[in-house]
């Protein structure tokens, strides 16, 4: 998990779009989001961890212990119960949502090297959609 720990920015974002209008977020949030270049920021304090995103519009927060569930409010408005974990070596984010009709999505963080994460994200039961974003350690 320590390779996990820096700082990184976004250089590609595959199939962003597709994934966002499948989350239901509206054209102008979509918009922002893609054209944006986000920095991600991991830390970790006494096994509490902290995923930072920032772009210049907004910049949000992932507190978790590994393995802890906790209540979360996605970006795009979703009621979630999240939980993450750490499988052969990557970080595996489950929301699962909390109201009908809503969307649950997983997401894995893996490290390419010691200076590329990769972090896909798929929505459940959309099993042919899968988006890939790529970050370089600054």
């Amino acid at each position: 998990m320590d390779a996990f720990k820096g700082k990184f920015e976004r250089t590609s974002a595959d199939q962003y779009e597709e994934f966002l209008k499948a989350l239901e977020v509206n054209f102008l949030l979509r918009k922002a989001a893609t054209v944006s270049t986000p920095v991600m920021e991991v830390s970790e304090d006494g096994g509490a961890w902290t995923i930072k995103t920032s772009t210049t519009l907004k910049t949000m927060e992932l507190k978790f212990k590994l393995g802890e569930e906790f209540d979360e409010t996605t970006p795009d408005g979703r009621e979630v119960t999240a939980v993450v974990t750490c499988e052969d070596g990557k970080i595996v984010t489950v929301q699962k949502a909390k109201k009908d009709g809503q969307k649950s999505t997983k997401s894995v963080r893996e490290m390419n090297g010691a200076d590329e994460m990769v972090y896909t994200m798929t929505v459940d039961g959309n099993d042919d959609l899968k988006c890939v974003q790529k970050f370089k350690r600054v």
